[in-house]
């Protein structure tokens, strides 16, 4: 909104002119997220506890210990990101690039379906929502329909293929298969933050980490200079989404804020499969899908250790790990919540730097 109303203005009031700025915006964005959250914060978890006395409905399966420690703490904490994020982004993106539409659509509609998740626990007191093929079901018919626009915004041959980090100009044509594989990237990453989310700032931690590599390399790739310097993949118009990154930034420093341990709210499902959903989108939008399995390397984890734990029990009627996702499997084996925070983050920073490295190994 500032860009449309602003820049115009540039030749009238010169300094009007850092609005045509991507990195300011960017900035921006991250400063303006982060003074909603405060902003509307405190109003908001004041209304969550009203509304559910009780708190969060928690799983008999994850250890004793923990739900005594977060019984009564409320839930759907993600509205603050939700809020934030939008109010930044339609503030400070140039509203005319479709790439901002579609992966924004994408944030809201899986906030939407984690809220109606969440919503659905509450209602029935016990942690059970949505089923998993309903939530699947609406993810991955949104997550196919943003996957086949993104395309149609892409040029040949990145349009229908499938870009191979540490090579330039290596693509794997997918075809009409392209899409299947967007989605299946999008609703695969939102999946994974959900899982991630069992502990006090442990989500939101690499969330942030992940939002600000991919504001980077959404910038490098929607510049021509840059991304031929590089030999990443010219995506037009893919840069404006760094201000939609930042606003993640932004937003998840603000829920930080009052999810450090001990939480004063969790995000839910209305968070946590908002923002993987969005990691996901950017993703597909920059043509970096791979990239994103290496970035968000602690989110890949954790689902690999459900996927890993439920087969092993299935086939051999042993269980792997203590428990799963991985997080509740060091709470089982004595660590404090703090440690496995603290650590995962380190964990996520350092694979979001290996990530980042395929920029220029190539």
């Amino acid at each position: 909104m500032l860009y449309h109303l602003l820049v115009p203005l540039a030749d009238l009031f010169g300094p009007f002119n850092v609005f045509r700025y991507l990195t300011f915006r960017s900035g921006g964005a991250v400063m303006t997220a982060l003074f909603v959250s405060f902003l509307t914060a405190p109003a908001l978890i004041a209304w969550l506890r009203r509304q559910q006395p009780s708190g969060q409905p928690l799983s008999d399966d994850v250890p004793r210990d923990h739900r005594l420690r977060k019984q009564g703490t409320p839930t759907m904490g993600g509205l603050l990101i939700l809020i934030a994020v939008t109010i930044a982004t339609l503030l400070w993106a140039d509203l005319t690039n479709p790439f901002v539409w579609i992966v924004l659509l994408v944030t809201l509609s899986f906030g939407a379906i984690g809220m109606a998740d969440d919503l659905l626990k509450l209602r029935r007191n016990c942690n059970r929502g949505l089923s998993g093929r309903q939530k699947l079901l609406l993810q991955s018919l949104i997550a196919l329909f943003a996957a086949w626009a993104l395309g149609r915004l892409l040029p040949p041959p990145l349009s229908d293929s499938l870009a191979v980090p540490f090579f330039k100009d290596l693509f794997i044509p997918l075809g009409w298969f392209f899409p299947v594989f967007g989605a299946f990237v999008i609703v695969g990453a939102s999946n994974a933050v959900n899982l991630t989310d069992g502990l006090d700032g442990l989500a939101i931690g690499p969330v942030m980490i992940a939002a600000g590599s991919f504001a980077l390399i959404v910038y490098l790739a929607g510049n021509a200079i840059f991304s031929d310097y590089l030999g990443i993949p010219y995506v037009p118009g893919a840069g404006e989404l760094a201000v939609f990154a930042g606003a993640i930034v932004g937003a998840g420093l603000g829920f930080l804020w009052y999810n450090a341990p001990p939480a004063a709210v969790f995000m839910g499902d209305t968070g946590s499969l908002a923002t993987g959903g969005a990691l996901g989108a950017v993703a597909v939008a920059a043509k970096h899908e791979l990239v994103l399995v290496m970035v968000g390397g602690l989110f890949v984890l954790e689902a690999v250790s459900v996927i890993v734990q439920v087969a092993s029990f299935k086939l051999t009627g042993r269980r792997v790990f203590q428990m799963a996702p991985l997080h509740h499997h060091f709470e089982k084996k004595g660590w404090k919540e703090e440690t496995i925070v603290i650590r995962f983050w380190i964990i996520a920073f350092v694979l979001a730097m290996i990530g980042l490295s395929t920029l220029k190994l190539r």
